[in-house]
């Protein structure tokens, strides 16, 4: 018989990151009895092996397994190796590309391996749906999608949106979110953690369970992991992500470039402290105890210490500072925020996004006027991370996420806003 830690002291670690919680009393109710039982919770999050590399974004979910996990309960590494060859729609405005059988396996092999720089192996029940589902006969499956009709599968946004655009919506899209929802039959789980954007397939698990005489899982989202823009999905595609194979270097030196206001919710969502301990912390920031910046280099070693060691977390943190100061930018210069969407200051030549340096210096305050920026251009005065320029644009992505702007003896680091 396990020995389970107190419902309030579960509650704070399982719901810290969590978006929605259906429904939060039933999750009160498991964690009770599974403290008055001793019998730990069956806790799932499914990944379909779409790509081979995970990103951290990923590591969102499994960082929540982990702590149900370091709580005592029964925690199950879903690879969805049979979902996968449907592709799952959430999020998609077209059908996705069919994988091969060899392709699915070849990434799940990789999933394996990088999953348990998280969690505990020892601990962990890695299961495939393929188990299950492709043991079903047709008149099962017959069964299973004799309990949703079309119009509820409509329902859902992405469908919706589709239909209503007249994009093709391929049938065997429409049995994905059911298959997910088998799965929680078929492992009896207690919790299915995802993301918000995942809320319609992980629903129909509770519809399935209850069709089945299960008692109907409880669902835990957490919110989207934006990636280093600040406003995307952390996406490989979009070039925001950090891949946890990533060089440690490239990793810490990423992570630093994130905002200030999206470093608190990297605190929250990729790494174990508690809410409570990241609240402390945003109250040492606004109180001036704790620079943000330093802030941010804690976080940048943590994170960069889970996927590598704590010497590889080091080197990376002091390579990043001699880096940072060799541009001639001190690490306590002053923040200032500039929209993206500041009339006059963006413009696009040949499909590259330039930034107007003149109305960029005056919006910081390190000029006066447009014309003063201009002259002092021509003079040589400005420099961006580190580096004369002259310029009167230059391209939004190589300035970076966080250029460091100095014109004479003031400098600033610019925070973009959406």
């Amino acid at each position: 018989m396990s020995t389970f830690p107190s419902l309030e002291d579960q509650l704070d670690l399982i719901t810290k990151g969590a978006a929605e919680i259906v429904p939060l009393e039933a999750l009160r109710e498991r964690i009770s009895k599974s403290i008055a039982t001793g019998v730990p919770m069956r806790i799932k999050a499914g990944f379909d092996p779409t790509a081979p590399d995970l990103h951290v974004g990923h590591t969102v979910l499994l960082r929540k397994l982990k702590h149900f996990q370091t709580l005592g309960h029964t925690v199950i590494f879903l690879i969805g190796d049979s979902t996968a060859l449907i592709g799952d729609p959430t999020g998609r405005n077209a059908t996705r590309k069919p994988l091969t059988p060899e392709q699915i396996a070849a990434n799940a092999e990789t999933y394996k391996e990088q999953v348990f720089k998280i969690l505990d192996p020892e601990n962990t029940e890695v299961r495939y749906n393929s188990e299950w589902l492709d043991k079903l006969s047709y008149y099962d499956m017959v069964k299973l999608m004799a309990q949703f009709t079309v119009s509820q599968m409509l329902e859902r946004e992405d469908f919706h949106k589709r239909f209503n655009e007249e994009q093709p919506i391929a049938l065997h899209e429409l049995i994905y979110p059911i298959a997910q929802g088998y799965d929680s039959v078929a492992l009896k789980c207690d919790v299915e953690l995802g993301g918000t954007d995942q809320k319609f397939n992980l629903m129909r698990g509770r519809d399935l369970q209850k069709h089945f005489g299960q008692p109907q899982q409880v669902v835990l989202m957490t919110s989207i992991m934006e990636g280093l823009d600040g406003v995307q999905k952390m996406s490989k595609s979009l070039g925001n992500a950090i891949g946890i194979h990533e060089p440690a270097a490239e990793m810490y030196g990423k992570l630093m470039s994130i905002s200030d206001e999206l470093m608190w919710k990297y605190w929250t969502l990729l790494t174990d402290l508690r809410g409570s301990e990241i609240a402390q912390m945003q109250t040492e920031v606004a109180g001036g105890v704790l620079h943000p910046m330093q802030a941010k280099k804690n976080l940048a070693w943590t994170i960069t210490c889970d996927f590598h060691s704590k010497d590889e977390a080091d080197v990376a943190a002091d390579s990043w500072a001699k880096v940072f100061q060799q541009r001639g930018v001190s690490d306590d210069v002053p923040v200032v925020k500039v929209s993206l969407a500041e009339e006059g200051l963006m413009s696009t030549m040949d499909g590259v996004v330039e930034v107007r340096v003149p109305k960029l210096l005056v919006l910081v305050g390190l000029a006066s006027s447009a014309g003063e920026a201009t002259r002092k251009l021509a003079e040589n005065a400005v420099s961006l991370n580190g580096e004369k320029i002259s310029g009167r644009t230059f391209g939004r992505d190589a300035m970076g996420e966080s250029p460091a702007l100095r014109l004479g003896k003031k400098s600033v680091r610019v925070e973009w806003v959406s």
